[in-house]
């Protein structure tokens, strides 16, 4: 399957995974919609884009705000004519434990993690629909596979990403339309440094400090994952892992779903 001469529609597409995925299909000739909310990161995005001969989209965009992420669906579409998938990438981080957790910061991890994934698939679902075909891409991450302390905020947005996915999954069966979900393990992106913080949590650990603690562990950089990420989707899997990483930690909680806290404290810490 090719991505020459097709649509992608990316959110996050400022940094990271989004940017390097948004490179990688325009260097495999597909075009490209990007949007973030980091404009000076998207713009970058954008000039490397530009010099692979396709079209690009740039867009200005919110996630957590449905009316504006169904315009920008509609935008994609009135720009090309079609639309052939969507990278539900956008995402956001925060550290702190279940019990102090405010209200309002659990709210926003949910409305950006979990809520821009739901706008973004049903939106561009109405499109795929008429279309009839289409691919949903929803990055969760490999703590939607496992619980981790001072991530519970984190772990339920991610794991609300992989339940809504795989349930989708199963409703388009026996359509030409697809849903994946995808879980990366440790990839170097700007997640942590770019997280909320709750400094009781962490004994006072700086968000430098925190963001060179999770650099160490990256197992694998966002161009490597964009390509494993497009491999999964040319061959349509549903749950597509990213790294060994995550490869390694999916088999553990599957054949010791009670113990693999215990492995996965003494692997990260």
């Amino acid at each position: 399957m090719s991505f020459r001469g097709q649509v992608a529609a990316i959110t996050g597409a400022g940094s990271g995974i989004g940017r390097a995925l948004a490179i990688e299909l325009a260097g495999l000739g597909c075009n490209v919609a990007i949007s973030d909310l980091d404009e000076k990161g998207l713009e970058e995005t954008r000039s490397q884009v530009a010099t692979m001969n396709v079209g690009c989209l740039v867009t200005s965009l919110d996630v957590s705000d449905r009316k504006a992420v169904e315009a920008w669906s509609d935008q994609v579409v009135n720009e090309f004519g079609h639309v052939d998938y969507v990278f539900n990438n956008a995402g956001v981080a925060l550290f702190d434990s279940a019990e102090s957790m405010e209200y309002e910061h659990f709210e926003w991890i949910m409305n950006i993690n979990f809520w821009g994934m739901i706008y973004g698939s049903k939106a561009f679902l109405r499109h795929f629909k008429k279309a009839g075909q289409g691919h949903v891409i929803n990055v969760s991450s490999l703590f939607g596979l496992v619980g981790y302390p001072g991530q519970s905020a984190y772990n339920s947005s991610k794991f609300a990403i992989r339940g809504y996915t795989e349930a989708l999954a199963l409703e388009l069966d026996g359509t030409n339309i697809h849903a994946s979900s995808v879980h990366p393990g440790g990839v170097g992106t700007d997640i942590a440094r770019n997280s909320r913080l709750v400094s009781e949590y962490t004994n006072g650990a700086t968000r430098e400090e925190i963001a060179k603690r999770f650099e160490a562990m990256v197992k694998t950089t966002p161009e490597q994952a964009a390509k494993i990420i497009l491999q999964g989707v040319q061959k349509r899997k549903r749950r597509i892992l990213v790294g060994k990483d995550a490869k390694i930690l999916d088999l553990i909680q599957r054949f010791a779903p009670e113990k693999y806290g215990k492995f996965l404290l003494r692997a990260l810490q």
